[in-house]
């Protein structure tokens, strides 16, 4: 049966086809923003870091702050499982019960020691994979979903593919020491910015302790987040952590202030504690979030000739955010709007826009478009049209 499954999922990612979403869809970014890149300053000014491999980005802009052998390819150990919780996010539903099958019980390194035939919810297998860095319950997940490790693997890959990652190979959902299971920091970031973009994610690398009751018998679990940022950093509110004697420590974290959403990467990292708080400490310290406009912060009528109605309202749907080195700010605007429009006019449609220099530079162009339909007025018939229909 797993062969079958297998071959299905195989045919499907030949295909190009995409795998119905069942649970939640990821949102990069918050509603209404529209995120701008800027240029990370020289070298001379980074941080250093005992890893091999490490990144510190801006996660709503994808903007990399920091950067040291980003690009390597390396083991990353269980923070393999931030990818897991993102493929059992988008194809399972959290109230799903999860019959533990063999395969399942007993897989080596960190466990929540299910047992062979248990009953438990996706949900708190996630909690389990997430702060106690469960194999077993990355196991689970996977044969759940895919109906096999292998399958599974496909359905990470495919979702690397899709967000364009080209350093990243998935063998399993857990992170034990594989040579063609790897990633690159920079991938890594890429994969954790998208995880952030799911509710249910956030909560559950932000939670510090969990505890369930058993479904089959009386007792319970108990889940601490091994993520020591969480109690210690300021502003912290993920992500994972990852061990194995082959891959050396990794750390994925997230740090949130003002605005502003840090997520930090370190691969092989023997000081990983100490490198992430340097490298969230620079990154709030030299670089900030400016807010240009906030959704609907433009509101303008303007005349309609020829129209159903008099005027236009006019206002722009989307915001815009500024994430750029510390210094000198100077923030001005130009709006580009006809002073009238001839109907008809399509709601939606795009009628000027707001663009946004620092400094001279464009950093920011924001759409101002059209917030309801005009339609054009048929005027009635003169006496001299009906005269010439007549001749």
């Amino acid at each position: 049966m797993k062969k079958v499954i297998t071959l299905i999922l195989t045919l499907l990612l030949l295909a190009g086809a995409v795998l119905p979403i069942f649970a939640e869809t990821a949102t990069p970014l918050p509603p209404g923003a529209v995120y701008v890149s800027a240029p990370a300053l020289p070298a001379a000014a980074y941080p250093s870091v005992s890893a091999r491999g490490a990144i510190l980005i801006e996660a709503y802009s994808g903007t990399a702050i920091f950067g040291h052998n980003a690009d390597a390819r390396l083991p990353m150990a269980s923070t393999t499982k931030i990818m897991t919780a993102v493929v059992a996010l988008s194809h399972a539903c959290l109230d799903t019960v999860v019959t533990v099958p063999a395969a399942a019980v007993g897989v080596e390194g960190s466990s929540m020691y299910l047992f062979l035939g248990e009953r438990i919810t996706m949900r708190t297998l996630l909690f389990a994979l997430m702060l106690r860095s469960a194999n077993d319950a990355a196991t689970a997940i996977a044969i759940e979903i895919a109906g096999s490790v292998e399958g599974f693997a496909m359905l990470m890959n495919y979702t690397a593919a899709r967000l364009g990652l080209t350093g990243t190979n998935f063998t399993n959902p857990h992170g034990l020491d594989h040579e063609q299971h790897y990633t690159t920091a920079s991938d890594l970031a890429a994969i954790t910015a998208y995880a952030m973009g799911y509710p249910m994610f956030r909560e559950i690398v932000s939670t510090k302790t969990y505890t369930v009751e058993l479904m089959d018998k009386d007792g319970s679990r108990h889940f601490s987040n091994s993520n020591r940022l969480l109690r210690t950093y300021d502003g912290a509110v993920g992500v994972k952590t990852g061990f194995t004697r082959r891959s050396g420590r990794s750390l994925v974290s997230a740090a949130y202030r003002d605005g502003t959403l840090l997520i930090a990467v370190t691969i092989n990292a023997p000081n990983d504690w100490s490198d992430h708080r340097s490298m969230h400490d620079y990154g709030f310290a030299r670089h900030q979030n400016i807010t240009l406009a906030v959704p609907h912060q433009f509101q303008r009528e303007i005349p309609v000739v020829t129209g159903t109605q008099e005027y236009l309202r006019v206002s722009n749907p989307m915001g815009a955010h500024l994430f750029l080195p510390a210094g000198e700010v100077n923030i001005t605007q130009e709006t580009t709007l006809r002073e009238m429009r001839f109907a008809p006019v399509r709601a939606g449609e795009v009628v000027g826009q707001v663009r946004y220099l620092n400094n001279g530079e464009e950093v920011a162009v924001i759409d101002l478009v059209a917030m309801e339909s005009v339609f054009l007025r048929i005027q009635p018939p003169t006496f001299w049209d009906r005269l010439l229909r007549r001749g």
